[in-house]
């Protein structure tokens, strides 16, 4: 859903309120769908998969750090559907666990999820989610190629890291485990190109990141809300 993520938030201003981003995709069809049933499925996925709602904390950090990096977008929108989708996070280790330029064949992604799933999706449904996870894969940069896909790097900016620390922080993460968390993980990244990025993060004023020796410190003051905060501390 990446072509209709980047169109429908293209056309909007930042903060339209979810009523009026649902109106706009299915009454007004802003995204150019062929019928109404089709709308409302792509209502339907990009909620799923976004939210829509600046109400809602991943939405409202995802928008304000798109519109300020074009470079990090395919990879910001990917974090935010990891985030929200299980079984698109169950297909990960085939994907990171490839080398750089092997193959990583859509039967990979549909083993892995036999293997957590057994029998509670069958086939066919199996299937099509492992298709449609080999493509969120590609649009993220991580896979390339259309009928063989094989392993590439993602593109990561400061604001892609400073999400990913983000969805560790606000998910019971803190210190240096936050440089350790699945969202981190999905970065693709060495200890050092983390520890770069980190930085320029904490230049941009997108997070506050201290340490000393092992003790690590880090905070969100620019984009969690004060009572959003509170409740990572609970």
């Amino acid at each position: 859903m990446l072509k209709e993520l980047f169109e429908l938030l293209r056309m909007l201003p930042a903060l339209t309120p979810h009523v009026d981003i649902k109106r706009a995709i299915v009454d007004d069809n802003l995204l150019g769908k062929r019928t109404l049933a089709t709308r409302r499925l792509t209502l339907q996925r990009l909620c799923e998969l976004y939210a829509l709602d600046p109400a809602v904390p991943l939405f409202r950090v995802l928008r304000r750090l798109w519109d300020i990096d074009r470079t990090g977008r395919p990879l910001l929108a990917f974090l935010a559907a990891y985030a929200r989708d299980p079984l698109l996070r169950l297909t990960t280790e085939p994907v990171l666990a490839a080398r750089p330029g092997s193959p990583v064949p859509t039967s990979a992604l549909d083993s892995i999820l036999v293997d957590r799933l057994r029998e509670r999706l069958n086939p066919s449904v199996r299937n099509k989610v492992a298709r449609n996870a080999a493509s969120s894969w590609t649009q993220s940069g991580h896979l390339r190629g259309r009928r063989q896909k094989v392993r590439s790097k993602p593109v990561t900016t400061p604001a892609c890291v400073a999400f990913a620390m983000l969805l560790g922080y606000v998910s019971g993460a803190h210190g240096r485990a936050l440089l350790n968390t699945d969202w981190v993980r999905v970065l693709d990244l060495s200890y050092s190109e983390l520890m770069t990025l980190v930085e320029a993060a904490k230049r941009q004023g997108l997070l506050d990141f201290k340490q000393l020796g092992d003790v690590v410190e880090v905070s969100f003051p620019q984009l969690l809300l004060p009572h959003e905060e509170s409740l990572c501390h609970v």
